[in-house]
């Protein structure tokens, strides 16, 4: 029997869509009223659903998966092996065709239509707004308009992505580092076209992607931080990895990464890190300032160790997990992937995929 049927809410009166960027529990697995099921979010809002009902949560959607105001999420039942039938109640004049070839691409109608007119790539076009024809023909003609030519350099050139507070640590690594001449900055806020962050030239958006390649600027680095939702920084890298660049690995000249320790592509390792003998950093994920990855880790792909953290010998931590600032853990523990720690938080035990711990307190291995 099915005992509630979970909804997406209105988060903005202007946007019929969200995305579902967090799922914190199986299919089939028995959950009590009040825990916290999902988080979702629009371009202007996150919000945090729980359960109604005790019972059995039964996934009518997976992560990442773009919803609208009014599909179901999943429904709370009494068994956890009963069937269910729920009727769609998104927008059924939608064709699968008409749906956004990413999760957060929002077009209207003649918008791409003339994107296909004009051979603009959808995946080149700015999230986070609504595309309408401007912007895309726009995008048609951004390259005609910004000088993408770049005098000879003694180092590679290297594009950043994102011109926020994440970026302008980035920025300042770079220049410490040496071995490379920054190209330029792409953000999608289309406000900071031709401005410039810590004296570097914002260029435009993602449309100049494949124009930069063109010159030959097949270097970046990711300046998302995605501090709020991991997978956002998980989008760019694959936009950028699409568009044909590279990630050098970055370490800050003040990090210490002991010889013994194996970086993948790239890690961002920033000022006053340190990752211990035998350590295993895995591509693109990410050891901020004063965090302590001590010997033997392993950090998962995508995982943010966040400053001030300290991990001791042999933790293994999956991948895009958030372990947060201020962290301690014990020796040897196994922290899952998509979990996130909050702030001052002391682990103590093993923590499984998906968990949330709350901010200063202590994980021993049971829901408190």
């Amino acid at each position: 029997m099915i005992k509630s049927e979970i909804l997406v809410p209105l988060l903005n009166a202007n946007e019929p869509e969200a995305r579902l960027i967090h799922i914190y529990f199986e299919d089939g697995q028995a959950i009590e009223k009040g825990a916290l099921l999902f988080t979702i979010e629009t371009t202007k809002a996150a919000a945090d659903i729980e359960s109604p009902e005790t019972g059995f949560v039964r996934l009518l959607a997976k992560e990442g998966d773009t919803v609208a105001v009014g599909d179901s999420l999943a429904v709370i039942t009494d068994t956890f092996d009963e069937p269910i039938v729920i009727m769609p109640s998104g927008d059924a004049n939608v064709t699968p065709e008409e749906m956004p070839p990413l999760e957060t691409l929002r077009i209207t109608k003649p918008a791409r239509a003339l994107a296909k007119f004009l051979g603009v790539d959808l995946a080149t076009l700015p999230t986070g707004q609504l595309v309408t024809e401007k912007v895309v023909r726009q995008a048609a003609g951004a390259t005609e308009k910004i000088d993408l030519s770049f005098p000879p350099s003694e180092n590679p050139y290297l594009l950043i992505f994102g011109g926020g507070g994440h970026a302008k640590a980035i920025m300042d690594m770079i220049k410490q580092i040496g071995c490379y001449a920054i190209a330029g900055i792409l953000d999608d806020d289309e406000l900071l076209t031709g401005k410039q962050v810590l004296g570097i030239q914002v260029l435009g958006t993602r449309v100049l992607l494949p124009a930069l390649v063109k010159q030959g600027v097949i270097l970046a680095a990711n300046g998302v931080g995605g501090i709020i939702d991991i997978g956002v920084r998980m989008q760019i890298f694959e936009l950028l990895e699409n568009a044909g660049f590279k990630f050098p690995a970055l370490i800050h000249p003040r990090a210490t990464v002991e010889p013994s320790a194996k970086v993948g592509d790239g890690i961002q390792v920033f000022a006053n890190a340190y990752v211990g003998s035998d350590a295993v950093l895995h591509p693109r994920c990410m050891v901020n300032t004063n965090a302590v990855v001590s010997h033997d880790c392993e950090i998962g792909s995508y995982t943010h160790i966040a400053p001030g953290a300290l991990l001791a010998g042999h933790v293994h931590v999956g991948e895009r997990t958030l372990v947060g600032m201020g962290v301690t853990t014990t020796i040897g523990i196994h922290i899952g992937s998509g979990v996130r720690i909050g702030n001052g938080a002391i682990v103590l035990a093993n923590v499984p995929d998906k968990m949330v711990i709350q901010a200063g307190r202590y994980w021993v291995g049971k829901a408190e």
